[in-house]
């Protein structure tokens, strides 16, 4: 049977950049999924060639995942916009992107009651993505930027790709 991505592997490949060998319990707690549903996705990613196994640890594939990030992602999941409500912003409105691309862009959110901004909705990879922004700062920053990838223009892609080198480059030191 052919081996389908999910839109959950993406956040769980940034958390293994993020921090490489989570066990699959630290994984499902970290994005609020199960531990075989971590186990799944990391079986997804190893098969994508998006993750590699070394022994019992699993690491990201920092360059193809980036490369699927700024080619593929918007492809393989394309953005759901839905009505306006509050919400945790991302897309343009993430942090480290707000204020860096010009004029008077509708904010996305990801849908989220303790939100604290109005926009137009954009269903997340991950379904507890909005509550990142307490739990996993950093991740919540990378998925906000994966989101310009899936939404953004041509010009909007291009600096969220020297924003995602960047940050891949600081981890990786």
């Amino acid at each position: 049977m052919q081996v389908v991505l999910q839109p959950i592997d993406v956040p769980v490949a940034l958390s293994l950049c993020l921090t490489p060998g989570q066990t699959f319990a630290r994984l499902g707690a970290g994005l609020r999924i199960s531990p075989s549903t971590a186990h799944q996705a990391v079986r997804r990613l190893v098969t994508a060639g998006l993750v590699f196994t070394r022994g019992a640890r699993h690491e990201a594939n920092v360059a193809g995942l980036e490369e699927f990030l700024r080619h593929g992602v918007r492809y393989a999941f394309p953005p759901e916009r839905g009505r306006r409500q509050r919400g945790v912003p991302t897309a343009h409105g993430a942090p480290g992107v707000h204020g860096t691309l010009g004029g008077d862009i509708e904010p996305l959110v990801w849908p989220s009651p303790s939100g604290k901004i109005a926009g137009t909705s954009l269903t997340p990879l991950a379904p507890a993505a909005a509550d990142l922004i307490e739990t996993q700062p950093e991740l919540y920053e990378l998925l906000a930027l994966v989101d310009l990838f899936r939404v953004g223009t041509a010009r909007d892609r291009a600096v969220a790709g020297e924003l995602l080198s960047k940050r891949l480059i600081e981890l990786a030191q």
